[in-house]
């Protein structure tokens, strides 16, 4: 029987441990996609830090850079100016990013760092136990916030995308979702235009995606994703929202 899907080159040939429907494996295969499409395996650098996140060193095949949380755009801001002809991503979540990375993500993209970033927001610190992060949604029940998130208290979610698009140094700023068939094939498209981005010098790109997190939101994997469209996606609105470059 002709095999319809194969796995891409720069995944390893092992099974994947992420929890039943969280979408670290989609992104994962996304992203090893484009760079077997681009032909940039063998240049290709990763860079993840603590969290769920730390798993890509088991499942990428290619070199991959273990960096303390929050961390990771300083680590690839380091290694881009020291290796420019690599192509340099750093694959993060919302409480790494968000919160412990603020200042490492907000000056990277400041500086026009030409490197990518992807961003998994699934709205909690996953690997922990389902904390409240920067990204947690008003009234949203966490393990830190039992009544769920009070803005009065913990302030109001955090929207990484819009508020790196406004500084000059981003080239391209978009977020997707791993729900869906249409998303996913979105979210690649964008994948793929961040990676090319810094192949053509254009400088910082980042990628969030919106992905479900059954295990710590108390839900089944399909209603992991019904929450997701339901409530995510009202408030982390999917698009394009910087596109430096979209008429050069």
């Amino acid at each position: 029987m002709k095999k319809i899907f194969s796995r891409p080159e720069s995944l390893k040939n092992v099974p994947f441990r992420y929890c039943p429907g969280c979408g670290h494996s989609i992104a994962h295969r996304l992203i090893a996609e484009v760079i077997d499409k681009l032909r940039i395996k063998e240049i290709t650098i990763g860079i993840a830090p603590v969290g769920c996140a730390v798993f890509a060193y088991d499942y990428f095949d290619i070199d991959i850079l273990e960096i303390p949380h929050g961390r990771p755009p300083a680590a690839a801001t380091g290694m881009k100016r020291a290796c420019p002809d690599k192509v340099i991503f750093a694959y993060q979540g919302d409480g790494d990013l968000a919160a412990i990375g603020t200042a490492e993500i907000i000056h990277a993209a400041n500086r026009g760092e030409n490197i990518t970033i992807f961003f998994i927001n699934n709205a909690n610190y996953g690997m922990t136990g389902g904390q409240m992060a920067p990204t947690t949604l008003k009234g949203q029940k966490t393990t830190t916030t039992p009544l769920g998130r009070d803005p009065k208290v913990a302030g109001y979610p955090i929207h990484v995308s819009e508020l790196l698009a406004v500084l000059e140094g981003t080239a391209f700023v978009a977020r997707g979702a791993l729900d869906s068939y249409k998303n996913i094939v979105m979210a690649k498209k964008y994948i793929e235009k961040a990676f090319k981005y810094q192949i053509e010098g254009k400088g910082f790109s980042l990628v969030e995606m919106l992905s479900p997190c059954p295990t710590d939101w108390g839900m089944s994997p399909e209603e992991a994703l019904k929450w997701l469209r339901e409530n995510m996606m009202n408030e982390f609105k999917l698009g394009i929202f910087k596109d430096k470059w979209s008429n050069a």
